[in-house]
């Protein structure tokens, strides 16, 4: 090589380090949004499965169903009530739960519902393939609570569906004293409507009556011949037997009829112008002959009072005065006497009350009633 020529041979790479490729500056903000982009799916699908537990909640589970049956109640929908998978049943179920198989489906409808207000869950307790459903409201101004066993009827798509393992419905075994009518939440019934056996209704016979549960029924007496106080009966229990009596009393209005048809009868003895009038509670008796037929009035009216009579009424025995004006010729001197006296007398009586609600009065004397 010539003296002074320059060296073209490029020289050797010096790599800054070991070996290792130099890092990109994307690298780090990349895996910033992949942890970002983690998250943002982790919390949706936290999202999701905290929406479906709450739709199962409010929409699908055995609570869930309950609170609809009961909505339904509150809304006075009774026919929809019915429908509710679960709550109709036959007879033989009634038999079953030692239930009166012809007990009347009269009240199953919205004119006998009572309101039905702050339903709550309370408990959800599954079992043995059964689900108990605890649920507190309050019927009319009643506080309560009810349990309902329900269990699963299938499924809807992806969710399950559900029915009553045992009815919501109960009896209402009901005895009312003095009337055939009455009235349950305002709805009348007689019992010969709601008897099997009709018109032949046994007036002292129990009235079995489905009712749903929960439910509110007050049964009172609103006639034009008897009345009684309202008794309120909560139904709380499914498929249970609720009894209760119901007594009632004469109106005054009744009385006061009873009352008049009294006058009315004893007038119409007084207008008999013999000693023993026909029918009549009051007579006189004499050993000797009378001038003239004798004169008879009331001086003082008996006090009428009604009192039960097995299902219906009955004139109480009540003591009154009548008065006789005659002349009496003696058969063994030929004297006469005249006679101005009163005549103490009692009365008694029936009354019977026909499917049109007339009542025919008898008036008797208590020895003969």
């Amino acid at each position: 090589m010539d003296q002074g020529a320059v060296d073209t041979e490029p020289a050797a790479y010096a790599p800054a380090t070991d070996g290792a490729p130099a890092a990109s500056p994307r690298t780090p903000r990349l895996g910033r949004d992949l942890v970002v982009i983690g998250l943002i799916c982790a919390a949706l699908l936290a999202g999701v499965a905290v929406g479906g537990v709450f739709l199962y909640r409010s929409l699908y589970s055995p609570t869930a169903f309950v609170g609809r049956y009961l909505a339904l109640l509150g809304e006075g929908r009774a026919a929809d009530a019915l429908q509710v998978p679960g709550v109709g049943i036959d007879r033989s179920e009634l038999g079953d739960a030692s239930l009166p198989r012809n007990a009347s489906d009269a009240l199953l409808r919205q004119a006998a519902l009572a309101p039905l207000t702050d339903v709550a869950a309370v408990s959800e307790v599954a079992k043995d393939g059964v689900v108990e459903v605890t649920m507190s409201y309050r019927a009319g101004t009643h506080r309560g609570t009810s349990t309902f066993l329900v269990r699963q009827h299938g499924w809807i798509g992806v969710v399950p569906s559900w029915r009553f393992a045992r009815s919501p419905l109960a009896v209402l075994d009901l005895t009312v004293h003095g009337s055939m009518s009455f009235q349950v939440n305002g709805f009348a019934i007689d019992k010969r409507q709601v008897s099997p056996d009709g018109a032949k209704a046994d007036p002292a016979a129990d009235v079995p009556l489905l009712v749903f549960s929960p439910g509110l029924y007050s049964v009172r007496v609103d006639t034009a011949i008897a009345s009684s106080p309202g008794v309120a009966v909560l139904s709380d229990a499914p498929m249970k037997s609720i009894r209760t009596s119901v007594q009632a009393t004469p109106t005054s209005a009744f009385v006061k009829v009873v009352q008049q048809r009294v006058h009315e009868f004893l007038a119409q003895c007084a207008t008999q112008q013999v000693l023993q009038p026909t029918g009549c509670p009051f007579g006189y008796v004499v050993d000797n002959r009378i001038e003239a037929p004798p004169t008879w009035s009331i001086a003082k009216q008996p006090t009428v009072a009604l009192q039960p009579d097995g299902e219906g009424w009955r004139i109480a025995p009540a003591a009154g005065t009548a008065h006789i004006v005659v002349d009496i010729r003696s058969i063994y001197d030929g004297s006469l006497r005249h006679v101005d006296e009163d005549v103490p007398f009692d009365i008694a009586g029936s009354i019977d009350v026909g499917p049109d609600g007339t009542a025919s009065i008898r008036v008797t004397s208590p020895d003969f009633d």
